[in-house]
């Protein structure tokens, strides 16, 4: 798979080349930020930035800090699965002309170097929102190993993305196992499930909405700090709710919950591995039922843009019930109609877990 993954990105960055051109010059910042140069300011107040970000958090976030000063555009459509979405020649023709690309990294968006290498614009400000968290290694060994909280062992991601070019250094990367494909290297992507690092991811997007229009720099950080105000209280919630819960375990459908697990000293128990396309296999399910059985979880979690099919089939086999705990790696249009965001979504996902760690 993804041999065959690889080759259609390659024959699609061969096609957008032929219409966009090829060239890049850019360099890597301290907040993971990178550009050639230093972009001109708007010619007038009115002017805004054009930003293209990767999937939903990345949208909330980077919304939230421009305000009405930037038109914000989400690649990855609502409704769909981003672990294993890949650009269109028309997508990539939009990174080409905006100002400001925002992604999560950490291998979440595995076509992003390839992308970024074949573009033109030296102009565009690149903002690896994960930039400088402390990230985790997961391993398909580590997210079926029910014994034992979920206590993966963490990669520095603040020594990386701070070369002179911004390549990332690839040829280490390789010796060390930390490809960005679709399998996310081994590293696990899903940090904006954590509150309060979604406020490291929020202060990064802040740098570089800065860094391409620093007129605007005090408003941005004024709609920034008013968004990590409510970050932080929901952060603080979190941690009063599962202070003195009758759990710490729970079992969820894909192993996104890492961060919020270790977080607020909780136990990940995942059915599937870091992309919720995975099956897991039959051993892997026993296991999970085994530890259901043995721990008497009530509740299995699923999710809302893949199948539910798996969870149920555990709940079935326990006698538990079902209930949906959010990834938040896009809404619905369903969700989106209903004007649902991160904060609120969260919220859910709170009180969800509120309920299964005092069954």
């Amino acid at each position: 798979m993804k041999f065959n993954k690889k080759s259609a990105l390659a024959l699609l960055f061969s096609l957008t080349l032929i219409v966009a051109g090829c060239g890049q010059n850019q360099s890597a910042s301290d907040s993971g930020i990178s550009s050639a140069n230093t972009p001109v300011p708007a010619e007038t107040e009115e002017a805004k930035l054009n930003v293209e970000v990767s999937f939903y958090p990345m949208y909330e976030f980077t919304k939230n800090v421009a305000g009405d000063l930037a038109n914000v555009h989400t690649l990855v459509p609502a409704g769909m699965e981003p672990h294993d979405w890949e650009p269109t020649p028309q997508d990539i023709a939009s990174i080409e002309k905006a100002d400001v690309l925002v992604y999560n990294g950490a291998g979440m968006e595995f076509w992003i170097d390839q992308v970024t290498d074949s573009l033109s614009n030296a102009k565009l400000i690149q903002v690896e929102a994960s930039h400088g968290i402390d990230l985790l290694e997961g391993s398909e060994e580590d997210e079926h190993d029910h014994e034992h909280a979920d206590t993966t062992d963490t990669h520095d991601h603040a020594d990386e993305a701070t070369t002179e070019e911004h390549d990332h250094d690839h040829d280490a990367e390789a010796e060390e196992g930390h490809t960005h494909d679709h399998d996310h290297g081994g590293l696990d992507p899903h940090v904006w499930l954590s509150p309060a690092l979604a406020v490291k991811e929020v202060r990064n997007i802040e740098a570089g909405l800065a860094q391409a229009a620093p007129e605007h720099a005090e408003q941005f950080k004024q709609n920034a700090d008013a968004y990590i105000a409510k970050l932080e209280a929901l952060d603080q919630d979190f941690k009063a709710a599962v202070a003195d819960s009758k759990r710490k375990d729970f079992i969820t459908q894909h192993a996104a919950f890492g961060y919020l697990a270790q977080e607020y000293g909780l136990q990940q128990v995942p059915i599937a591995g870091l992309s919720p396309e995975q099956e897991p296999s039959a051993a892997q399910m026993a296991s999970v039922i085994d530890f259901a059985k043995e721990h008497q979880v009530k509740t299995i979690f699923f999710e809302t843009l893949v199948s539910s099919k798996v969870s149920e089939t555990i709940a079935s086999e326990v006698g538990a019930k079902t209930a949906v705990l959010n990834p938040i790696e896009g809404l619905t249009e369903e969700e989106i109609a209903a004007g649902k965001d991160y904060i609120g979504v969260m919220r859910e996902n709170l009180e969800a877990l509120k309920l299964a760690l005092n069954e």
